[in-house]
């Protein structure tokens, strides 16, 4: 069936790239519903766990399933077979464009490449494929591995679907119709606007999203811990608001209209204003605290899967997050010492020179306050 058909779940053919939280939460719900999957994934553990029993996921809702679906480490091995019309990329963003040219190679011919990861993985896949080929999917849940073979959904949500050009046509929602089983509540097919999924602005969700795993995922890696303990501490609440405030100028500065995050957080009223960066307390400042608190409840079990790398042994994706922001705001000339500091202290705990913790966090916070003085005192 053509995907421009709007196929439902069951009548797609995915192959997804990745079997870890989100690859393996993505596949479970696939399966379920009855959806033709093929998981490719390079972990052998992982492979041999599916393959012999099944993976196990736990819902958002508390639900535990055991879903079964084929499952292979070298994607050549389907090359010549079976075409799939979806491909979803479930793959740390270091690792996206090896994962999207094994896939493009499997896709039938009106078939599109779907990237779940963060940073801003459309930019590099329009680049090297094109628009047509391309369908951007942001990802609202969180979810974790907890060992070969098992995944969590650590919060509630579903996705965010749009093409880098803006284009909405019958390829994109028969995409959000193919994965709506994931978010069984969400409103598959109406436009972001309308409360939906679909967004003719990806660039600037993307943006937006990009913001955020700046700030929760690599602060995340830096102290070790969930968010729900670390958004507890008010000094790792004000880094979280600085390392936004530079990926928001930085945003703003490239021409893009950010999107709201998951239809209520709007960065750049989020983001530090001039005097607000000079002071450590005032009404706003107490707002903007509250709504970071408010979002370490709802995600509090999550846990940053660049940790979970480092701790594989593999390198850290930091270079697509803050990395990416420091090398456009270069473009620009906009100084971001903050995601520059993070870089370099996520890259030295994956060489083993420091060790994520709180006292780590806590450190960065410490040396990163003497320029804001120097700034204050002048």
């Amino acid at each position: 069936m053509s995907m421009r058909e709007a196929p439902r779940s069951k009548d797609a053919r995915v192959v997804i790239f990745g079997c870890g939280g989100i690859g393996g939460t993505v596949a479970a719900a696939l399966a379920e519903a009855g959806c033709r999957v093929v998981v490719v994934s390079h972990n052998e553990a992982i492979t041999q766990a599916v393959a012999q029993g099944g993976l196990r996921a736990r819902r958002a809702d508390g639900r535990d399933l055991v879903a079964r679906f084929d499952v292979v480490t070298d994607a050549a091995a389907l090359a010549a077979g079976e075409r799939f019309t979806v491909a979803v990329l479930a793959v740390p963003p270091n690792r996206l464009l090896a994962a999207a040219t094994a896939a493009s190679a499997l896709l039938a011919d009106d078939g599109v490449l779907v990237p779940l990861s963060n940073g801003l993985p459309e930019e590099h896949l329009v680049a090297r494929f094109s628009d047509d080929r391309v369908v951007g999917g942001i990802v609202a849940f969180g979810a974790s591995q907890t060992g070969p073979g098992v995944v969590e959904q650590t919060s509630e949500g579903g996705f965010t679907f749009g093409r880098l050009s803006g284009r909405i046509d019958d390829t994109v929602r028969a995409v959000a119709a193919t994965l709506a089983p994931v978010d069984p509540s969400g409103a598959a097919g109406t436009l972001v606007a309308d409360g939906g999924n679909l967004t003719t602005n990806l660039r600037g969700a993307r943006f937006s999203k990009l913001a955020i795993n700046c700030a929760i995922s690599s602060l995340g890696t830096i102290g070790g811990d969930r968010l729900g303990a670390l958004m507890r501490h008010r000094f790792v609440r004000r880094l979280c608001l600085e390392v936004m405030t530079e990926a928001v100028q930085v945003a703003v500065r490239h021409g893009v209209q950010l999107e709201k995050v998951s239809n209520t957080i709007d960065l750049e009223w989020l983001a530090l204003d001039d005097d607000e960066r000079q002071v450590a307390g005032s009404p706003g400042l107490l707002a903007k605290h509250t709504v970071l608190l408010a979002v370490g409840a709802r995600y509090r079990r999550l846990r940053s899967s660049m940790l979970s790398a480092i701790e594989r042994g593999r390198p850290p994706p930091i270079d697509e997050l803050n990395g990416e922001v420091t090398r456009l705001a270069a473009e620009q000339g906009v100084a971001v010492p903050l995601n520059a500091a993070v870089v370099d202290t996520v890259q030295a705990i994956a060489r083993g020179e420091q060790r994520p913790s709180v006292d780590t966090l806590r450190a960065l916070y410490e040396r990163t306050r003497e320029p804001l003085r120097l700034r204050r005192a002048g």
